[in-house]
């Protein structure tokens, strides 16, 4: 679920622009062979960005004559505008986009998006990415995911974890915690030091991921079914809601979240820890990469959420073709290349998770920690998805929900009363 640094203009006039910069492209292309239009939001440091430029490479040279037109969109570019570009004659033939019901789900059920189970079975794509990682691959006629058609291909996995300063922690004598305790013991020592524990963007995704940490630190498998699959009712009023609701609001009140971090957006929180202002971030493998690239004055780390089983986390953000792209037969055989086993190997070498990788390949013992991990939380069943996914426009609710939580203007309570509606609303649309 990563976000990008680009800059965010709303509304029509964002559309607009990429349909605009879209037609420039093309007249740019003075008609010398083909063209593949590719579009992702990952930022040229992450590992994402590096093993797909030098999956560009090898795709150009495996393709004389054919040229990769790369245009680097923001994920609030895409999010917001996808339906409308994909709905039009200037839809890309490859993107990044994000999975569940609410996004690759819906595009899939309003016609959008490529079928690819034939190109998944024949290019041997369903036999390297394991089932847990297929559910947001494949979605039903509903665009719920987990069954039917292919939509979507992951070649990276990912999930939500503790980033740490070790010299803070080693300059406030604070031990990495093992339980929830011992973490808010933790960050009761920094607060007591006048140092706010965390870096937090409460203005995109990052804040929702640390409400949905704190539910699922009350949650089960069963749970995770009825909220994300609808196997069963959501009670918003529940212990894991709830605990995850009142809680979030405490961690404002004692200090562990900046009472500013409402309009923190997600590069400025990322940004924040890198220069050694806090302590603590809670956020995706997305941002190891980064982290790995751009920390130089301090060592660092990572934990999982203390005392959870069950993590946000997934298969990463899929490759989708387009309905109406001009170039499928090309966009295909990209996604091949990106599953790669020198691309994979690529990826993990560079602070990713990759879904095909020889991990004897994987030459950094932080890199290797970090894909083991994800490979024990997907052997326990440990991964949760993503509190954004279940409804169409839930993404939009849940930044105003942490918001409210975090400016105090709404109590936890009516907080999940906002919450319930949207979400209660679409399972009736359902039928459900």
């Amino acid at each position: 679920m990563f976000r990008s640094k680009a800059p965010v203009v709303a509304g029509a006039m964002l559309a607009a622009s990429l349909v605009l910069a879209a037609c420039g492209a093309d007249a740019d292309d003075g008609g010398g062979g083909d063209v593949l239009r590719l579009w992702h939001y990952e930022g040229a440091n992450s590992a994402m960005g590096v093993a797909w430029a030098e999956a560009i490479k090898q795709f150009e040279a495996s393709h004389p004559g054919v040229t990769v037109r790369f245009e680097e969109k923001g994920f609030e570019q895409i999010r917001q505008n996808a339906g409308m570009i994909l709905n039009s004659d200037e839809a890309p033939d490859v993107m990044e986009y994000n999975k569940g019901n609410a996004s690759a789900g819906l595009l899939s059920k309003q016609g959008l998006l490529t079928d690819l189970t034939t190109e998944a079975t024949a290019r041997g794509w369903a036999d390297r990415i394991g089932p847990a990682l297929q559910t947001t691959s494949r979605y039903d006629a509903a665009g719920i995911m987990g069954s039917g058609t292919w939509y979507g291909v992951p070649n990276y996995g990912e999930y939500v974890m503790v980033y740490y300063n070790k010299d803070l922690f080693a300059r406030h004598h604070v031990a990495v915690p093992t339980t929830f305790d011992q973490f808010t013991a933790a960050m009761d020592t920094f607060v007591k030091a006048g140092v706010t524990p965390l870096s937090v963007g409460g203005a995109e995704y990052p804040a929702q991921h640390v409400f949905y940490e704190l539910a699922l630190s009350r949650a089960d498998r069963a749970f995770v079914e009825r909220f994300q699959l609808y196997r069963g009712k959501v009670d918003f009023t529940g212990p894991e809601l709830s605990h995850a609701a009142n809680t979030f609001a405490d961690w404002v009140a004692k200090g562990y979240i900046a009472k500013n971090s409402a309009g923190i957006k997600a590069e400025d929180m990322g940004t924040g820890f890198t220069q050694g202002r806090f302590p603590m971030v809670i956020t995706g493998s997305w941002w190891y990469g980064r982290f790995a690239d751009e920390i130089t004055n301090f060592r660092w780390g990572t934990f999982l959420f203390p005392g959870n089983t069950l993590h946000p986390g997934s298969g990463g953000n899929l490759w989708v073709v387009p309905a109406k792209a001009k170039n499928k037969k090309l966009a295909y055989d990209f996604i091949d290349i990106t599953m790669k086993p020198e691309i994979q190997n690529l990826l993990g070498n560079s602070g990713g998770v990759p879904v095909a990788a020889d991990i004897s390949q994987i030459t950094d013992p932080k890199n290797r920690e970090l894909i083991d991990n994800f490979g024990r939380l997907t052997a326990a069943d440990g991964l949760a998805f993503y509190p954004d996914w279940p409804v169409p426009g839930y993404y939009d609710v849940l930044v105003a929900g942490v918001q409210h939580l975090i400016n105090g203007s709404r109590t936890p309570q009516q907080v999940l009363g906002d919450l319930a509606k949207p979400y209660q609303d679409h399972l009736s649309s359902l039928g459900k």
